[in-house]
């Protein structure tokens, strides 16, 4: 497989996206940080929930045009072109900082956030034109982890060069802007780099696309309406948009509100230790983006969705309770965590199912959504913070939003959730390697034949698969009081060797319907480790139906206390783990007889097992 680094133009579209995000937060981080060094805590809530929301409305007011661009033009031309109107900005910012024009500054973060709202359905659509759904969840972790990294490292640099060039004496804004004035040339040092690397990306429009603009549809909202159908086509986009809307606005809450809280009820003044306990967040983010690259690294897995919202949850509960800094610094790296776990996966799914002709269109209603809802709430922040309410008391409001989404989220993606549960903890004892995916189908009735080694041989083979299977159980295992509703959830089909003809006639009815089946022809776990007999019962599954066999071989489980070895090899220590090796056949006909079966099992077990 094709490294992702490898790809022409990987390079400089990464670092283009590291420069836009760190450009683009150091004007805000001048702008909040001088409102934190001026007013006091409900001015101060609500001039930086003003500031963040002249950053998202352009989000809103652009969704047509910007998907309109990013679907008829060349993506890497509207980067391109963006990112020589923010070599422009930022000219005209440090400019701004060196008249000392507070309010003419505070303007030009709409103007800049109008430059990226054009920027971003681009930037975003060309992940899946750039590198293709193979490598898409890994793209995204990258992607998120360098603009995660540029957040960080912004606030960092930016909070500290704002301080070291803030001298002692100051009466208002102007004069802070006079001070720092020099750091806008960092922010066009930036789009300059910015500029350079989205030149040297290569085109990925197959063909041109014959779109015409017509501002008489924008304007009566025509387009609106249209493109919010095309949103709205695919529900499970529109919930994947609805979900990073709401993880995006609890982020937005608390970084509008943490300032003023750091300021009142912890005493710290120091702008940079506020931003800076802030940033470890951004260190969470990079973390949990390559947890869910690593377990989406097969296909794009939804149950880390609704465990990262638990960690956002957990961050949270924990907040209010926490009244030392190191603590809190602390919380903040979980919610990061969180946080990473939840946006790969959703923007992963989004690119992949979304059609190329309507690419950008969906992706600027994502950003036309989320910044509604984000809106929405640093509305509602203002309004609280007008009327007195503390910024302790919007936490308190904020841990009850994400305990509600963590419901809704464990109730629709449960069964994912667990799975992802049951992998992570089997990969502290197990070291799992696949071989063969790539020749799986994906699409079709699949019925998966293999050696039965162990009790947990139908775990093991439903990691990497993004269908699930459904696979044959002990009847009387199946009923157990605690663990039935577990096995219902899994696909367990019940069956006794007394009356078998009922989850043969399951199965059938499973691959009539195209879905996946696993099953051991063998019809036991087997006590020596070799191949045994197979029995003839899945040929009457099969029928004259239309669909493949792919037969799988499992090695390293013999032996193991899950196994019927006689001998169970315990003298390793517990914090090694077992090599588990699991490949799979390429398809063969679905009416293949067991003989056949088997004697492609033993040309696996003969080319891949243990010698």
């Amino acid at each position: 497989m094709r490294k992702i680094t490898s790809i022409r133009g990987y390079f400089p579209y990464i670092l283009a996206l590291f420069l836009n995000a760190f450009t683009d937060l150091g004007h805000k981080i001048i702008i909040q940080n001088t409102v934190f060094k001026i007013y006091d805590e409900q001015t101060q809530m609500i001039l930086t929930a003003i500031v963040n929301a002249l950053i998202l409305l352009p989000f809103i007011m652009l969704f047509t045009p910007s998907g309109f661009l990013a679907d008829k033009f060349p993506k890497h031309k509207v980067m391109q072109y963006t990112a020589f109107f923010s070599v422009v900005i930022t000219l005209m910012i440090t400019a701004t900082y060196y008249l000392g024009w507070f309010q003419a500054a505070f303007a030009l973060t709409f103007l800049m956030a109008m430059q990226s709202a054009i920027y971003s359905p681009a930037k975003y659509g060309y992940i899946k034109e750039l590198v293709g759904e193979k490598h898409i969840s890994s793209a995204n972790a990258a992607v998120q982890a360098a603009t995660t990294i540029a957040i960080l490292s912004g606030i960092i640099v930016y909070s500290a060069l704002f301080e070291s060039n803030l001298s002692a004496t100051y009466s208002d804004e102007s004069e802070i802007l006079r001070q720092i004035a020099p750091l806008g040339w960092l922010l066009v040092l930036g789009a300059l780099i910015e500029l350079y690397s989205v030149s040297r990306l290569p085109n990925k429009m197959a063909a041109p696309v014959k779109k015409r603009f017509e501002f008489k549809r924008y304007k009566n909202g025509s387009y609106l309406r249209k493109n919010l159908k095309t949103i709205t086509r695919k529900p499970m986009i529109l919930y994947s948009i609805v979900m990073l809307a709401i993880f995006w606005s609890l982020s937005q809450v608390i970084l509008s509100i943490f300032g003023a809280y750091a300021k009142s009820e912890l005493g710290i003044d120091n702008a940079l230790v506020v931003q800076g306990v802030m940033a470890l967040s951004a260190i969470g983010i990079i973390s949990g983006s390559i947890l869910a690259a690593y377990l989406s690294r097969h296909y794009i897995h939804t149950g880390l969705v609704p465990m990262g919202a638990l960690f956002i949850a957990l961050s949270l509960g924990l907040f209010l309770g926490a009244e030392d800094i190191k603590v809190i610094a602390l919380i903040f790296l979980i919610f990061g965590i969180g946080f990473g776990m939840v946006i790969v996966p959703l923007n992963a799914y989004i690119q992949k199912v979304s059609p190329r002709t309507h690419l950008g269109t969906i992706l600027a209603g994502n950003n036309f959504i989320q910044n509604i809802l984000m809106i929405a709430s640093l509305g509602l922040t203002t309004l609280f913070a007008y009327y007195g309410l503390s910024a302790y008391t919007l936490f308190i409001m904020l841990f009850v939003v994400a305990v509600a989404t963590v419901v809704y989220l464990l109730r629709k993606e449960l069964r994912m959730f667990l799975w992802l549960v049951l992998e992570l903890a089997f990969k502290l004892r197990y070291k799992i390697v696949y071989k063969g995916l790539d020749a799986i189908p994906q699409e079709g009735a699949l019925l998966f034949l293999g050696n039965h080694i162990s009790w947990i041989d139908w775990v093991l083979m439903q990691f990497p698969l993004e269908r699930r299977m459904h696979f044959m159980m002990e009847r009387s295992i199946y009923y157990w009081p605690m663990l039935h509703w577990l096995w219902v959830l899994g696909n367990a089909i019940p069956m006794s060797s007394k009356a078998s003809k009922d989850a043969f006639k399951k199965a059938r009815e499973l691959i009539a319907a195209k879905e996946t089946v696993t099953l051991f022809p063998e019809g036991t776990i087997s006590h020596t480790g070799e191949l045994g007999k197979f029995y003839r019962g899945f040929e009457l599954v099969a029928g004259s139906y239309d669909g493949h066999i792919v037969a799988f071989y499992i090695d390293g489980m013999y032996g193991s206390n899950l196994s019927r070895s006689k001998t169970h090899y315990t003298s390793r220590s517990l914090w090694f783990r077992r090599v588990v090796t699991i490949t799979f056949a390429p398809p063969i006909p679905l009416q293949s007889t067991a003989d056949e079966v088997r004697q492609v099992i033993k040309n696996l077990k003969d080319t891949n097992g243990t010698k």
